[in-house]
């Protein structure tokens, strides 16, 4: 299937490792043209290189913090300068924290939400007018499950993501834009290798993932990169796990 991707523009955050880079690569060989954004510079100079050795434009890179006040809009700034205009945005960005105590400080709550809503709120709206100016865009948020295991900040703040996604795509469908969520699984990973053990990881694969094993991040990208094709024009406002059947609810 011919995506009809070749010429369009990208800016992937979170892309130093894991899904984000698996992303980006995934659209690169598609013919995006890329903006990848992160904190580690030196890894986004590693997936440049990998990028253009495989016969891709190479990107932009932008290193940076998006928890320090104004980076969103710096970013999609530089993005645009480096790119001319942004078609699609994935963000990627974010991170999980442990279980908080109920009497936990306010900050604690504050720095998931900021990381994980409000920045990805910031930054998609920081390129919207441009994607509402040219009639046509993707947004597809990186989110994470619905079934909280205890009090986690995080949780909180992807279902934000949820109900926010939803809410922008009735507002922008007329442009041509389509917003939708990726909720990942076990997709290997820095920090699922880092929060959990070789052992835990085949036990919990075969007692609660039906198809037996932890996910790869270009199992995750191959649908990202449908979604910001102009193929997937009639999908948005979605919420689509990629888990390998993990999750138990229906729909």
């Amino acid at each position: 299937m011919d995506l009809q991707l070749k010429g369009k523009t990208a800016l992937v955050t979170g892309a130093s490792m894991g899904i984000g880079r698996a992303i980006a690569r995934g659209l690169a060989a598609e013919g995006v043209k890329l903006c990848v954004a992160a904190r580690r510079g030196k890894l986004l100079e590693e997936l440049s290189k990998q990028i253009v050795a495989t016969g891709g434009v190479r990107p932009v890179t932008v290193e940076v913090d998006l928890m320090e006040n104004g980076a969103p809009q710096r970013l999609a700034g530089a993005a645009l300068k480096g790119l001319g205009s942004i078609n699609i945005l994935v963000n990627c960005a974010g991170g999980s924290q442990p279980s908080l105590a109920l009497d936990a400080p306010e900050a604690a709550w504050a720095e998931a939400m900021t990381l994980n809503f409000i920045r990805v709120r910031q930054l998609t709206h920081a390129v919207l007018l441009g994607m509402i100016e040219h009639r046509w865009g993707r947004v597809i948020n990186l989110s994470g499950k619905s079934e909280p295991e205890g009090l986690i900040a995080a949780h909180p703040a992807k279902a934000a993501v949820h109900a926010w996604s939803k809410g922008l795509s009735r507002e922008v469908g007329k442009f041509g834009i389509t917003v939708n969520c990726i909720q990942p699984g076990r997709i290997m990973s820095e920090q699922i290798r880092r929060k959990y053990s070789e052992e835990y990881r085949k036990e919990q694969s075969a007692r609660e993932i039906p198809v037996g094993r932890y996910g790869e991040p270009e199992e995750l990208a191959c649908l990202a990169v449908f979604l910001a094709s102009p193929v997937a024009l009639y999908i948005t406002g979605s919420v689509m796990p990629v888990d390998g059947g993990l999750r138990r609810y229906a729909f």
